[in-house]
């Protein structure tokens, strides 16, 4: 369960915060103006503040205004445009197709740009309808704009007061997503649960993670550094450590299942790490509240019951009936686990003050790190083209909203038509899977909307009260639109309902038409989901490819790194991210290709499987990372660094023949390609370091691996082709 549909942790949440903000500065702005002017005035304000609302997303606060007045300027464009083509029907029709073929061209910008999108496609839909003359359109336009204005201005205001809140909430968030991650690798341990789909669950969970982390970065990263950020800046840095420290303790969890699935141990490491879990959202929770934190949970009971499990477990090692090779992973995965909820308390001392020096990292050049976001108009026009999913994406919606327009203009009741057209501008997303989900939100969450609104309006009839669920309806939709659309959809109709019902009062057959008006739209767009789609697994090849090329590149960035080749970790932390992300797309293609008619799926389990190898190989690394760094005393460098040279050789090599395999028509490496690897030379002195035999096992692991993801490109290769 996402952690802001809890109601403890919601209320403290940048999301509520979001939508508390959005509904005071519209309905304010509303209430404010509305003694002194008229109606259809005020209401036009209120929609110059809601649709620069959309664009009111927690960011740094100079992108913050840039994204907020690019939606002021392009609504009040879309806006004037439209109001002028109203008393021409055929002129406005095609005006109507245009801009949302432009708007929903605007997708090529990424995942920044959906808001500014559907909030041009919001501000078209609500201009229809009215009639003027060309000074009326300019005065109408006037309004919005002053609207959009005067909401951007109080946005900001009250952003500047609370910058640093936003940084805690969005801080909070990544540590409850890493809670969250830490809790489904305690499954592992639970001999119930089955190996292959847990690890689908923990890498789509590393995708959140990952996505919350880097909302982290952009905040407390960017900007001046304070000392009133301090401890902000050593929580996010102290987060960062820990996930690397988790990600390490990956273990052979088939080995442990296989010599202790008899004992009581694997139990305790599971209630261990859960408990672990809950001491982060301690933190974050903590953070949340502007509270330093303090451990609230105990670990003795369990480290005193693995401390007695490995106690007899070693004596039957030692008689012989439990192998040596077994004990040794007990024990480092043991230790690891020991280390992790040492280094959680780190974390709490971390957010009760500052403690020496900022880290190193700060004074270097932070801009790989961060999201760029760049609106290049070439971006766009090299998208006009017929094989471009954003193009096809675009002509989709056009067509659409063509037929919602037709249909509309031939309804009996005509008041409300814009409903057809805005329902398929908001189901309509650029892939087949986010269509489904939100159409299916949006039928159910209209339903129990109009439900809801017709119990409230045949109860409550004080319009103080009605101006109330009003108020909760306005803080709801904007607070749980990237949490649980469904409950958007609920809030948003019970918000235009209620507020028709104020302006009209006998205007309760509204409930019924607005019902309509959603299914019809609803049909539209499930209709024409169908036309000229971009089918996913049309993409994968290109995705895994790049997965495989930032993996090399990671690869050789953590040698360097290993080797001290470098003086610090920036370029490994850089390629750790790049590989990171090149992941993510790969697995978010894969979930809403599995959204997609079955017909349209392709390689599937093959997918999953290489998602995770290629997942284990960060694991590895990070596990290489801490061996050498516990084992620092006395290492035999020139024997590591060639066993480590030569393990990066290796795995580039298979890698590359991943690559190569994935096109089954391309010539495989023959042996004389292969790059000589100079052996090993190991002396006594080698062998008797204590983490020689864990960096042996560990790379061994790192092989294995490497090589499944040559097998499973090879088999996806086939299939795709």
């Amino acid at each position: 369960m996402h952690y802001a549909l809890d109601l403890r942790t919601f209320i403290f949440s940048h999301y509520f915060y979001t939508g508390l903000r959005i509904a005071t500065g519209v309905v304010g702005l509303t209430m404010l103006v509305l003694p002194f002017t008229d109606l259809p005035t005020a209401m036009t304000i209120c929609i110059g503040a809601l649709s620069t609302s959309l664009m009111d997303l927690p960011s740094p606060l100079r992108h913050k205004f840039n994204e907020m007045l690019s939606s002021v300027l392009l609504c009040t464009a879309v806006t004037l445009i439209i109001s002028l083509c109203e008393p021409f029907p055929y002129l406005l029709s095609v005006m109507l197709v245009l801009v949302t073929f432009l708007a929903c061209m605007m997708v090529v910008y990424g995942k920044k740009a959906m808001p500014l999108q559907f909030a041009a496609l919001f501000a078209m839909t609500l201009s229809m309808g009215n009639t003027a003359s060309i000074a009326g359109a300019f005065l109408h336009t006037g309004v919005f704009l002053a609207g959009g204005l005067v909401y951007l201005t109080y946005s900001m205001v009250v952003s500047w007061f609370l910058r640093r809140r936003i940084k805690q909430q969005v801080l909070a968030e990544a540590l409850f997503e890493l809670a969250r991650y830490l809790d489904i690798k305690a499954d592992f341990y639970d001999m119930h649960v089955e190996l292959g789909n847990q690890f689908n669950r923990l890498v789509r969970q590393q995708i959140v993670l990952a996505e919350k982390q880097q909302a982290s970065r952009d905040l407390i990263l960017r900007g001046p550094k304070s000392q009133q950020n301090a401890i902000l800046v050593q929580v996010h840095f102290g987060m960062f450590d820990l996930y690397e420290h988790i990600l390490s303790t990956h273990t052979d969890y088939l080995q442990l299942r296989q010599h202790f699935a008899d004992a009581d141990i694997l139990t305790y490491f599971r209630d261990l790490i859960n408990k672990a879990a809950k001491d982060i959202e301690t933190i974050a929770y903590a953070i949340t509240r502007k509270r330093a934190s303090f451990r609230t949970v105990s670990y003795k009971a369990e480290l005193r019951a693995i401390e007695i499990e490995l106690q007899q477990l070693q004596q039957d090692s030692l008689a012989g009936k439990m192998p040596e090779e077994a004990m040794a992973l007990l024990r480092v995965t043991y230790n690891k686990i020991r280390d992790t909820v040492d280094m959680i308390d780190e974390l709490h001392r971390a957010t009760q003050g500052t403690h020496g020096e900022l880290p190193e990292m700060l004074g270097s050049d932070m801009t790989p790190f961060l999201t760029q976001q760049k609106y290049q108009l070439g971006v766009l026009v090299s998208n006009l083209r017929w094989q471009s999913p954003v193009f096809r994406f675009a002509i989709r919606v056009a067509m659409a909203i063509t037929l919602g327009l037709v249909i509309a203009a031939h309804l009996p009741y005509t008041s409300h038509g814009y409903w057809i057209v805005l329902t398929i501008a908001i189901i309509m997303k650029p892939t087949f899977s986010q269509t489904k989900q939100r159409r299916g939100d949006r039928l159910l969450g209209t339903l129990i909307g109009c439900v809801a609104t017709a119990l409230i309006l045949h109860f409550v009839h004080e319009p103080v009260a009605l101006l109330g669920f009003l108020f909760l309806a306005t803080v709801a939709a904007p607070a749980f639109i990237y949490v649980k659309y469904r409950y958007t959809a609920i809030a948003a109709s019970m918000q235009i309902l209620l507020q028709i019902n104020l302006v009209l009062p006998s205007s309760g057959h509204v409930i019924g038409e607005r019902l309509i008006d959603t299914i019809i739209g609803a049909a539209i767009a499930t209709a024409f989901s169908f036309v000229l789609p971009s089918w996913e697994y049309r993409t994968l090849p290109q995705l895994i490819r790049r997965v495989l090329a930032s993996n090399q590149k990671y690869l050789e960035a953590a040698n360097n790194m290993l080797q001290a080749k470098t003086p610090d970790d920036f370029i490994y932390r850089v390629c750790r991210k790049r590989f990171l992300d090149s992941i993510a797309d790969l697995v978010s293609t894969l979930v809403r290709m599995l959204d997609e008619p079955v017909s349209k799926q392709r390689a599937a389990e093959e997918l999953n499987q290489f998602i995770v190898q290629n997942y284990l190989i960060m694991a590895h690394i990070a596990a290489l990372r801490l061996l050498l760094k516990r084992n620092q005393d006395s290492v035999p460098q020139t024997a590591v660094n060639a066993l480590l040279q030569q393990a990066t050789t290796h795995v580039c090599l298979s890698l590359t023949h991943a690559e190569q395999v994935l096109n089954p028509k391309a010539a495989s490496p023959s042996p004389a390609d292969e790059p000589i690897v100079e052996t090993v030379e190991i002396t006594a002195e080698t062998t008797l370091w204590a983490g020689w035999w864990p960096l042996q096992k560990r790379i061994e692991l790192l092989y294995q691996d490497a090589d499944k993801i040559s097998l499973r490109s090879a088999d996806i290769g086939r299939i795709l082709n």
